[in-house]
């Protein structure tokens, strides 16, 4: 792995100020207990900070495997830092006003807050897509590594994009038909009003729907795919198999494939209004599909011909 220095400094520089706002956001956490939406207030602010740490972090990273458009990608990545930065001040502001940041339509002020929120997170998506563009086309030599960074990557754009369902009117704000004039317009939760119970930790709701489950999963991605094979690696010494290339190669397509199926099945869960701890039948069903396929496809990935000789080298990408 490339050393953190030659990272792009604006993306770490953001999440050295993200790492600060998660400890200033949990300390809120303890002292101040003021409830919004049906959640501790600083509870929106640490899961935003705790997430664009680990998001800026991968893409800093990421932009050091680029071989073309390196120009294009530093201002790219300079791009999602200042947007996400923006961002997160609206966040942390309307926290300290004790206002909702988001869906916020109450007086004009909080509604032009949101406006630009909506813009920071299209400019972050699109600055995001350039950046997987640049890696499509980046000269990575091990294929295991490619293919974990480039479906990572994706995988995040498609997490992220679920986030603009969110800010469309929820069926009972359109029932409701006050759109005008309602304070809150957009929902994360689907059949239930937001701010009902929820999960411990996540706050995902337990009575509903809740879009930010494909959000979340899809967006780490980025992280997890690209992680997965680092394992894959360090246990390569210890597992003859996992020494072949095309071993690991075989095991990152079936982890991005099962992952994308997973992202996919949360979602239409979501979408029909289903809470995560409560599936019904069609949706154990799809699971154990996505289980047995990737069983099957692990199964096939760690099988090689008696005659194949494993290569002893690690990915220089992730390891060197």
């Amino acid at each position: 792995m490339q050393h953190w220095r030659t990272w792009h400094r604006p993306l770490v520089l953001f999440a050295a100020a993200m790492a600060v706002t998660t400890v200033v956001s949990g300390v809120g956490l303890l002292v101040d207990d003021r409830v919004l939406a049906g959640s501790a207030i600083w509870f929106k602010p640490f899961k935003f900070a705790a997430s664009f740490v680990m998001y800026a972090l991968a893409l800093a990273w990421m932009l050091t495997l680029l071989t073309r458009g390196r120009r294009i990608g530093w201002w790219a990545g300079t791009v999602v830092a200042l947007a996400s930065f923006v961002e997160m001040v609206i966040i942390v502001g309307q926290v300290v006003r004790g206002k909702r940041s988001h869906f916020n339509n109450a007086t004009p002020f909080d509604a032009s807050l949101f406006a630009v929120m909506g813009a920071t997170i299209v400019i972050l998506w699109a600055a995001t897509l350039v950046i997987a563009i640049l890696l499509l086309r980046a000269r990575i030599a091990d294929r295991a590594s490619a293919w974990a960074i480039r479906s990572g990557v994706f995988l995040a754009l498609a997490g992220a994009a679920i986030g603009f369902l969110m800010t469309q009117p929820s069926a009972e704000q359109r029932a409701a038909g006050n759109l005008d004039t309602a304070d809150v317009v957009g929902a994360h939760a689907v059949g239930v009003p937001d701010g009902g119970p929820s999960m411990p930790l996540t706050g995902w709701s337990t009575t509903g729907g809740d879009l930010r489950i494909p959000h979340f999963v899809g967006m780490h991605a980025l992280q997890l795919l690209p992680l997965f094979l680092l394992v894959l690696i360090t246990l390569a010494p210890r597992f003859a198999r996992l020494r072949d290339p095309r071993v690991r190669l075989r095991l990152v397509r079936v982890a991005s494939g099962a992952y994308a199926a997973v992202t996919a099945l949360v979602a239409w869960q979501a979408l029909r209004g289903q809470p995560l701890i409560h599936p019904d039948g069609a949706t154990l069903t799809a699971a154990a599909l996505v289980l047995a396929a990737t069983a099957a496809g692990t199964y096939g990935a760690l099988r090689v011909r008696s005659g194949a000789r494993p290569s002893p080298s690690a990915t220089k990408e992730l390891t060197s």
